[in-house]
């Protein structure tokens, strides 16, 4: 049973319920991603949400919102339902402090509590930092490429190219995701194919977006003939050139 809050240190994470929780939830969006008010997703929408079967959570520095995650509820053709997270942020200053980790920890608990077993969000697959803590950190893993997801957005953080994402499915009881949590690094497999990110690709998005357009097509040809020839991510190693996603045969694929 969900305990109703969490925290580390000083900063809470709490169910968002009612309409100025949601509100201010909506304006961070601006100040976490520079999106504009046509980006963003709008309170009436966290209303909607909230009694749809989704879920939204906060995180508070004493009574200041300083992040936020924002989750639907999904339903594949097959009858399977999950929790779609489509928005997990913090603030800059609040970044790289473990609290992300938290969030999604708590947001694993409430979805336990509804009956979810999966939680699917996309990234960016350019972002190796963020795509290490999903696969090795939480025990995700990738079937699916999706190019120019969201088109081309307001934010500056995705540098006027297509947003391109990688799904990953969270089985948040499987003996994956809890070998993950409990020592910080996905389980070991075997590896039949792997795809190096360049580190460079992020950094280069707004300095020279041409080089970073060409490694995301790049990579998006080799992540599709990857799933379509029946693999999926398992895991992720990072070197001195970058990211190495690690494919292996995937068990579901017909």
């Amino acid at each position: 049973m969900a305990t109703g809050q969490e925290r580390l240190g000083a900063v809470e994470i709490r169910v968002l319920a009612d309409l100025e929780e949601f509100r201010e939830a909506a304006r961070l969006q601006a100040d976490i991603w520079g999106f504009s008010e046509f980006d963003s997703v709008p309170p009436r929408l966290f209303i909607v949400n909230k009694h749809v079967g989704g879920l939204a959570l906060g995180a508070y520095d004493g009574g200041r919102m300083i992040g936020f995650s924002f989750a639907m509820a999904g339903r594949r053709r097959s009858g399977e339902t999950y929790l779609h997270s489509n928005m997990t942020g913090l603030l800059p200053d609040y970044q790289n402090r473990g609290l992300g980790r938290v969030m999604k920890l708590r947001q694993r608990e409430e979805a336990l509590d509804y009956g979810y077993t999966m939680i699917e969000w996309t990234f960016d697959p350019l972002e190796l930092r963020n795509a290490y803590f999903n696969i090795e950190k939480l025990g995700a893993v990738i079937r699916s490429y999706r190019p120019n997801c969201y088109g081309i957005t307001s934010s500056k953080l995705h540098g006027s190219i297509p947003t391109d994402r990688l799904v990953a499915e969270w089985e948040i009881d499987s003996p994956r995701a809890l070998y993950a949590i409990e020592h910080g690094r996905s389980p070991d497999g075997p590896v039949a194919r792997e795809i190096l990110v360049l580190a460079e690709a992020a950094r280069s998005r707004t300095t020279n977006p041409e080089r970073t357009l060409a490694i995301q097509t790049e990579i998006r040809e080799q992540f599709q003939q990857a799933f379509a020839d029946g693999l999926h991510v398992t895991g992720l190693r990072v070197t001195d050139e970058g990211g190495v996603f690690e494919l292996s045969p995937d068990p579901k694929h017909s």
